[in-house]
């Protein structure tokens, strides 16, 4: 489906206007900013911390680079990327949605990350940054509720230095029918509960589970980033592809 702003869009399972969308996922995360992290933590059994991880050890961050955390939420992978940089990189963490950047920016000024860390509200399918800017862009768990995905995609290409390096770290496709059985039950019946118990907002956590399944395949999503004109593009499941991470490069 093409995804302009003339155009329809997915919201979870529902159909909207593509232009709305944006406003409708920002409602849900505004509901569950401040619970976020502890969510994370709970939904996933704090397996998210593992996939974090190693998305930051296959980033390659090095002193004096410039990293983008795009859709950096509370910042876990930018207090990572703020020590490996050092005084001479910077990171800046990126989001479209103010009440994410308060927390975020809240949690890494308590831990004392303060010198190399900058805050941008911005909408990753127009970033406004200049050409060739980051050695480093990342975005976890932000690209499956974006509109106008290609965009996005071309839009992070086009701020990436040559030689600079893409990783997109989200929910996928799980590899085997069991799994995805498993999956689903929790991701529908247990998810959506838990969201209503911790957060006290069920429906925000029904749409989160919505959207993983409407968000694209590995291959599919592959594709799109070598349409964006990234190269070299590879993917890495983990926990049998409950997520993914894909890999692309600038040349």
């Amino acid at each position: 489906m093409s995804e302009d702003s003339s155009k329809s869009t997915h919201f979870g399972f529902k159909t909207v206007e593509a232009d709305k969308k944006a406003d409708m996922v920002a409602g849900v995360f505004h509901s569950v900013a401040t619970r976020y992290d502890i969510m994370n933590d709970v939904l996933s059994f704090g397996i998210h911390r593992l996939w974090k991880r190693f998305t930051i050890e296959c980033a390659g961050a090095r002193p004096g680079m410039k990293v983008l955390d795009l859709a950096g939420g509370t910042g876990d992978l930018t207090a990572k990327f703020s020590r490996l940089v050092g005084d001479t990189g910077e990171v800046i963490l990126a989001d479209i949605n103010d009440s994410m950047l308060k927390v975020g920016r809240s949690k890494l000024r308590d831990k004392g990350i303060v010198n190399n860390v900058n805050y941008v509200q911005a909408n990753a399918e127009n970033l406004p940054f200049p050409d060739n800017t980051f050695d480093i862009i990342t975005i976890a768990f932000g690209l499956r509720n974006v509109t106008d995905k290609d965009a996005a995609l071309k839009s992070m290409q086009r701020v990436l230095k040559p030689g600079g390096k893409l990783l997109v770290l989200e929910f996928s496709k799980p590899k085997h029918a069991i799994m995805n059985k498993a999956y689903d039950l929790y991701s529908f019946k247990m998810l959506p509960m838990i969201g209503k118990m911790i957060a006290h907002d069920a429906d925000s956590y029904e749409y989160l589970a919505e959207s993983i399944r409407m968000h694209p395949d590995q291959e599919t999503l592959k594709g799109m980033m070598e349409n964006a004109g990234l190269e070299q593009v590879d993917y890495i499941n983990m926990t049998d592809g409950v997520v993914a991470l894909h890999r692309g490069y600038k040349f």
